[in-house]
């Protein structure tokens, strides 16, 4: 055998010497030795081919037999071993609080003698069920909890519910015909994994799809519809495995609701108020709904979550809903707002396209998002989309404070929150040199020194400051369909019923006359959250002259003098003559933790939710609709927060989060949500973890 394999094999042959049995031993093939029996070679260029030809083969052996080493079970298991236990102690978030404290309480001499195989067996039955079991326990899903204990209790659906989403909840789907959109028809261009891959493979076109046109709002061509998705799947996940929605319906479905007490009331959050009537119809068909479930089983609760919280004027208006001034008083039972957005959610988005998530992101993340969609792109989708101007920051400087002070700045504070835009001097801007200070631990920190010249800009100046980069088209639909001044006169705010554009600020408009109706507040505290900004500005764009430029005048007289909303006299120049001027970005390169506040990225960290800030959460809710001139018929007004306490093994945070979404998911508002619906609503108490009452108190309401 070894003779046969030693002609087939090159570089083969026996052992001659040494006392033990031949064996195999790889060479240097030899002139003289033939390539086999039945041929030989004597050319030396043909010997010296073969012979080459024989090495490189023996050393591709060699390179796949390492390879083969290297994709073993041998290599490959140990090194994966090792990789988990390093992400296990530098990715994975720590213990809960009761596993911690067994693992304190376990007495490490119990360990097993390694040499008694039945002592370890035994030891590790007793580990298991001691740690193991309980966190097997703590990773699986919480659902129905809060459902099965409330019904233990005895609570049954008594009214029924209907739930609105806030805004982004509502999956949308395509109903376009065109021949470049028909693959995607019925199919959900907002939500689902095929708007991931619409995103990633057609991204234009998906913008396309999405955007509506700047003039109308509406549609941009008859051929191209986008329109909200419908039924109770409309809203409880986003994409597969991503909940809004459904744990309340689990919970609500285990006291007996289903399909015939609970609507949830989707809607195309890409339009504003006015347009989802004379589109869709939207708030006539709400008003319907809700009359034939009262009809059928009595009043009924609204749920509406953040921008969905602000719909009954809309209902009850003629020309609208038409509800009428008694439809509230005979329909509703109560209204409860979770993370209501009541005075504002977004600035930065409609100036830059930028927000607190996008601006912490790693470089590297960063460099990926600005080539796939810029800062620039983000922006103009979202200016695109006329619904989200109603989440614009409301009551100025009497809610949001001034150049001196903010009704939540914190005790010692280095800088103001009423400044809610500001510069740092002309030789700190972004891209050039960065004038650095020693903080209170010896770091060299960017200087917070601010810039005269520019103004540091209060919410009113930033509205202002905002509408002068955006263009005109943009102006325009803002001023004709939304308002974001303060109105104390009561006549004025009774003439307000029937101005469409004052009925997403609370401050312009007074609640229903409805005294039985109930108002429960409900939302997070205690998670960081974007309050107020340091920005940085660029060149001019298109060379349009400096619109800010020191002593600029407003062109048209009439305009600056109206009052109310943007055009106030205390503003220079109106904002509907001014051309697109500097582009503007977060400085990202202002970090300072040891400021009050702390600055972040360029962004100033107050209280709230996570999105929301905690004077748009409560200021309305603690104070504004305390008093009569907001709040005429007296309707009662509970407030609860809910701390922000996250559980470790839960990535959405568990039962006791009071993050803006994954709050839909918590203990707390599953257990008030379900209380009112089963008529127990009478035992929600206010409940307050944050300041939020004094910093009302500092507002200025009259």
């Amino acid at each position: 055998m070894f003779s046969s394999l030693r002609h087939r094999i090159p570089g083969i042959r026996k052992a001659t010497s040494g006392p033990d049995a031949p064996a195999l031993v790889v060479t240097e093939a030899s002139e003289s030795e033939p390539e086999s029996t039945n041929s030989v070679d004597l050319d030396p260029r043909s010997i010296e081919r073969k012979q080459f030809r024989r090495r490189s083969k023996l050393h591709r052996h060699a390179l796949e037999a390492k390879r083969r080493l290297y994709a073993s079970r041998r290599v490959l298991f140990p090194l994966g071993v090792l990789l988990g236990t390093i992400l296990t102690y530098s990715v994975l978030p720590p213990l809960p609080p009761h596993l911690s404290l067994m693992l304190e309480e376990l007495d490490m001499s119990y360990f097993p003698d390694m040499a008694n195989f039945t002592s370890v067996t035994t030891e590790w039955r007793q580990l298991s069920d001691s740690i193991l079991t309980p966190a097997k326990a703590w990773l699986r899903t919480r659902s129905f909890t809060v459902g099965d204990t409330m019904r233990a209790a005895g609570l049954e659906a008594k009214h029924p519910v209907v739930l609105i989403p806030g805004i982004v909840s509502t999956g949308l789907e395509s109903w376009s015909t065109s021949p470049e959109y028909r693959s995607y028809f019925r199919k959900r261009l907002w939500g689902t994994t095929t708007m991931i891959r619409a995103v990633l493979t057609e991204k234009e076109k998906w913008v396309a799809a999405l955007s509506l046109d700047p003039i109308s709002g509406l549609d941009p061509s008859p051929d191209i519809k986008v329109r909200a998705a419908q039924g109770i799947d409309a809203a409880s996940t986003f994409v597969p495995g991503y909940w809004i929605w459904s744990k309340v319906i689990e919970n609500l479905a285990c006291i007996n609701y289903d399909t015939n007490n609970l609507l949830l009331a989707s809607y195309d959050w890409r339009l504003s108020y006015y347009n989802l009537e004379v589109r869709d119809g939207f708030f006539s068909r709400l008003k319907m709904s809700i009359e034939s479930l009262r009809k059928r089983q009595g009043k009924v609760v609204l749920v509406g979550h953040s921008m969905g919280a602000t719909v009954l004027k809309w209902v009850e208006a003629p020309g609208y809903g038409g509800g009428g001034p008694q439809w509230v008083e005979d329909n509703i039972e109560a209204v409860i707002s979770l993370a209501g957005t009541h005075l504002a959610k977004a600035m930065t988005a409609f100036l830059s396209g930028e927000m607190k998530d996008t601006v912490e992101i790693n470089p590297a993340g960063s460099y990926v998002l600005e080539r796939f969609f810029s800062r620039k792109e983000r922006a103009t989708l979202f200016r695109g989309w006329a619904g989200s101007a109603s989440l614009w920051i409301k009551g100025g400087t009497a809610i949001w404070g001034n150049h001196t002070g903010a009704p939540d700045d914190l005790r010692h504070n280095n800088h103001t929150h009423g400044q809610l835009f500001s510069f740092r001097a002309p030789s700190a801007q972004a891209g050039e040199d960065v004038d650095l200070t020693v903080d209170a631990a010896g770091k060299h920190v960017p200087s917070l020194e601010t810039n005269p010249g520019t103004g540091n800009l209060t919410a009113l100046e930033a509205s202002a400051y905002v509408l002068e980069h955006v263009p005109d088209t943009w102006q325009k639909m803002l001023a004709s369909n939304y308002s974001y001044g303060i109105e104390r006169d009561p006549t004025k705010l009774k003439a307000n019923d029937n101005d469409h554009t004052k009925w997403t600020n609370p401050l312009e408009i007074s609640l229903p006359n409805a005294p039985s109706m109930k108002i429960f507040c409900v939302y997070g505290h205690g998670k960081e959250t974007e309050r107020s900004y340091w920005y940085a500005r660029g060149v001019y764009r298109n060379g349009a002259t400096s619109p800010d430029a020191p002593g600029a005048q407003c062109l048209n007289s009439t305009l600056c003098q109206s009052p109310g909303g943007f055009n106030n006299a205390s503003i220079p120049r109106t904002p509907f003559d001014l051309p697109l001027a500097r582009d503007s970005w977060i400085d990202t390169a202002v970090s300072n933790e040891e400021t009050v506040p702390k600055v972040r990225n360029g962004v100033k960290i107050g209280e709230g939710d996570g999105t929301v800030s905690l004077i748009s959460l409560g200021a309305m809710c603690v104070e504004g609709w305390k008093r009569k001139t907001w709040n005429p018929s007296g309707i009662k007004v509970v407030t609860v927060e809910l701390p922000h306490r996250p559980e470790g093994l839960d990535p959405r945070g568990g039962a006791t989060t009071g993050d803006h979404i994954d709050i839909l998911g918590s203990t707390g508002l599953n257990e008030i949500v379900l209380k009112v619906a089963a008529g127990r609503g009478h035992e929600i108490e206010d409940t307050f973890v944050s300041d939020i009452r004094h910093y009302a108190k500092k507002m200025q309401w009259d």
